[in-house]
C-alpha cells in the first residue's frame, strides 16, 4: 500500500476507471475526480490554488483551446447531499466529488451518505472492485493503492473489497461480467464464491433502475459470449426467477446485420428472458416487447402474409422473432421484402374518382401482392393495375 506523501497538498485525485484504463494503456470511457475533504466547503481555496492542476488535467483529457480570459474556475452547481460540485474551466465542465463514506440501510438500494470529507482510506471502501479503487494524485502523478488493486490489475483479477459487496449492491455482479469481457479479467476465487452464493439467495427488493443501467451497458456490448455467460452463470436470475435456456440462434450476428446502431440492443438480449416485469421500460422499449409478443403468435405462409405480419413492427422485435421462433422467415422479410413499398396513394385514387372508403384497403393490398411478385412496378404501372382491376 502506498502512503500519501505529506507534501501532496492538492487533495485532488483521479479515481476508478480512468486510473485503471491508463495503467492498462487504453482510452478511458469516464473521468472521476475526487477531492480529499469537502469540496463544497473548500471550493474557494480550490478556485484560488488548484486552477493550474485542473487546467493541466483538462489539457490532457480534452482537446481544448486554452482561453486565458476563461481560465477562472466557475461553479456550475453543487449537490450538498452527496458533496459534489460541477465546475467549468476554459469552457469544459467536470464533476468533483468529496471523499465520503456510505452505508446501505436498504440492501440493494442506493446507499446513504454517512460522512463527507473523510480520508482516502475511508472513501475507498465504497468502491466496487480493487482494480477500480486506485487513486492518482493530480499534482504529483503518484498512484495510491489501499486494497491491492495494482497486484490484481497485473494478475487480471476482479476482487470485491468486502464480503457484503454483492449484498449491498447486486449490480456489481453484472458489472463484473462487463469488466471481465472488456479486459479479459476473471473473478478471484473468493469473489466468485460470494457471487454464486448471492445468486442462490437473491434479495429481489433491489433498485432495478440501477440493474437496468448495467444491463444496457453490458448486454449492449452485443456479444454472444457475454450473453452465454449471463445465462450459464445464472446472472439472469437477478431479473427473473424463471429458468432460461440459451437460444439456438446467434443474436450477435443478427444484430450486427440488421440493427447495429440500435440503442435497444440490450433489450433484444434481455427479451430472451421473456419476464422483464421488474424493469421500468420506456414506451419504445415496451412496444418492442409487445410487437414481439404479437409476432410470436403469427405463422405467415406466403410473402403477402409475411409482409403484412412484420410491417410496422420494430426491427428489434423482428430480430427477437428470428432468435426465438423462425429465423428464415424473419430474414426473408428483412432481406427481401421490407424495402418493397407501394407508391400509389389515396390522392392518386381520388384523382381516379374513387371515393375514400374501406375499398381503399382492398386496392392497396391488391397492388401490394402484385408489387411483391414484381418489385419493379412503377407508380404508372400501379395506377394502370388499379384502372384495369377496379375501374373496368
Amino acid at each position: 500500500m502506498n502512503i500519501i506523501s505529506l507534501n501532496d497538498t492538492s487533495k485532488l485525485y483521479l479515481v476508478g476507471g480512468v486510473v485503471r484504463d491508463e495503467l492498462l494503456g487504453i482510452k478511458s470511457l469516464d473521468v472521476d475526480i475526487v477531492y480529499e475533504g469537502s469540496v463544497i466547503e473548500d471550493i474557494e481555496m480550490l478556485r484560488q490554488s488548484q486552477k493550474d492542476v485542473l487546467l493541466n488535467l483538462f489539457q490532457k483529457l480534452y482537446d481544448i483551446n486554452i482561453q486565458p480570459e476563461k481560465n477562472d474556475i466557475e461553479v456550475v452547481r453543487t449537490n450538498p447531499d452527496f458533496g459534489t460540485v460541477r465546475v467549468k474551466l476554459s469552457g469544459q465542465e467536470v464533476d468533483i466529488a468529496s471523499t465520503r463514506t456510505e452505508r446501505y440501510d436498504r440492501k440493494g438500494h442506493l446507499p446513504q451518505v454517512e460522512k463527507i470529507g473523510c480520508s482516502l482510506q475511508e472513501d475507498v471502501m465504497r468502491r466496487d472492485f480493487t482494480v477500480n479503487s486506485l487513486y492518482k494524485s493530480l499534482s504529483t502523478g503518484e498512484i495510491f493503492d489501499f486494497t491491492g488493486g495494482l497486484e490484481d490489475l497485473k494478475n487480471k483479477k476482479l476482487r470485491v473489497l468486502h464480503d457484503g459487496s454483492f449484498i449491498d449492491d447486486p449490480t456489481r455482479i453484472i458489472r463484473a461480467l462487463k469488466f471481465s469481457h472488456r479486459f479479459g479479467f476473471e473473478l478471484d476465487g473468493k469473489t466468485l464464491e460470494l457471487r454464486d452464493e448471492y445468486l442462490k439467495n437473491i434479495n429481489y427488493d433491489m433498485c432495478y433502475k440501477r440493474i437496468k443501467k448495467e444491463l444496457i451497458e453490458t448486454l449492449g456490448l452485443n456479444s454472444d459470449e457475454v450473453f452465454k455467460r449471463f445465462i450459464k452463470e445464472k446472472i439472469y436470475k437477478l431479473i427473473t426467477e424463471n429458468e432460461v435456456e440459451l437460444p439456438a440462434n446467434s443474436p450477435e450476428q443478427l444484430i450486427k446485420k440488421y440493427a447495429p446502431d440500435s440503442e435497444n440492443i440490450w433489450l433484444i438480449y434481455a427479451g430472451i428472458l421473456r419476464d422483464l416485469s421488474r424493469l421500468e421500460l420506456t414506451r419504445k422499449e415496451q412496444k418492442i416487447l409487445d410487437d414481439f409478443t404479437e409476432l410470436e403468435n403469427q405463422n405467415p405462409q406466403n410473402d403477402f402474409e409475411i409482409y403484412k405480419t412484420f410491417e410496422n413492427k420494430e426491427v428489434e422485435s423482428i430480430i427477437l422473432y428470428a432468435i426465438l421462433k423462425d429465423e428464415n422467415t424473419a430474414r426473408h422479410y428483412l432481406d427481401n421484402l421490407r424495402q418493397i413499398k407501394v407508391r400509389i396513394t389515396g390522392k392518386n385514387l381520388e384523382m381516379m374518382e374513387i371515393e375514400p372508403s374501406p375499398k381503399y384497403k382492398e386496392i392497396f393490398d391488391s397492388i401490394l401482392k402484385k408489387k411483391l411478385e414484381n418489385p419493379e412496378l412503377t407508380l404508372d404501372d400501379e395506377i394502370a393495375e388499379v384502372k384495369r382491376e377496379f375501374l373496368n
